[in-house]
């Protein structure tokens, strides 16, 4: 990050780690450099658990980490206690090294639960019948959202219950998107990257229709 003028974590396997191994550890962003300290919140900013497995907003503090913006002041980029809120969510394991997940903006709020877009959009991608894939929250009476998977397929239309059989191989029963669409195109952004919020409004405003799995939550 810019913001960490620019580094804050290393990626390097740890020395116990098997050759087999290497590659999962190289994944993750890896552990903060000396002089940097990384915790995960959750939304009342209350310090989680650094297991590996509980997922939280990625936040930062440092000698050189930034504490602001020039001319810019909302919202505030420090917490109350003065660490960096850098816009992601993910892990910390026992050994401190970090995985990010999502972005903030983008992660899944359902029953307290958080649900990973990234996640669910990368397994998605590697199922056969699918081109290219985006998944978005949708509001839900019961959950307050749910997942809304987007698919462009690369033939002809997946069944959404044969995707959600394969997901669920990959993701705990929860995280399954209980909304789908199929879709010609994924709206872009400059740099090429899927245009949530466009795919939200359209959403929103009903020109992309969607429909519910029979099996959904």
């Amino acid at each position: 990050m810019t913001e960490t003028s620019p580094m804050c974590t290393l990626s390097a396997p740890p020395a116990d780690a098997l050759p087999h191994e290497e590659t999962a550890w190289r994944a993750k962003s890896g552990r903060p450099v000396p002089g940097v300290e990384v915790r995960i919140v959750d939304d009342a900013g209350t310090r989680l658990d650094e297991d590996g497995s509980t997922v939280g907003a990625l936040e930062l503090r440092g000698p050189w980490i930034a504490r602001g913006y020039h001319n810019h002041t909302e919202p505030p980029p420090l917490s109350g206690d003065g660490w960096l809120r850098t816009g992601d969510v993910g892990t910390i394991d026992a050994r401190g090294y970090v995985h990010i997940t999502d972005r903030v903006k983008d992660v899944i709020k359902s029953g307290g639960e958080w649900i990973s877009s990234v996640e669910l959009e990368n397994l998605l991608i590697g199922h056969p019948a699918v081109a290219e894939a985006a998944v978005i929250a949708v509001p839900d009476p019961r959950w307050e959202e749910r997942p809304l998977a987007l698919i462009v397929p690369a033939g002809d239309a997946p069944d959404p219950e044969t995707l959600r059989s394969y997901l669920s191989a990959h993701v705990a029963r929860f995280w399954l998107p209980d909304y789908w669409a199929v879709v010609s195109q994924l709206p872009r952004t400059s740099v090429g990257k899927t245009d949530k919020k466009a795919l939200r409004a359209l959403v929103a405003d009903g020109t992309i229709g969607i429909s519910r799995c029979a099996s959904g939550s």
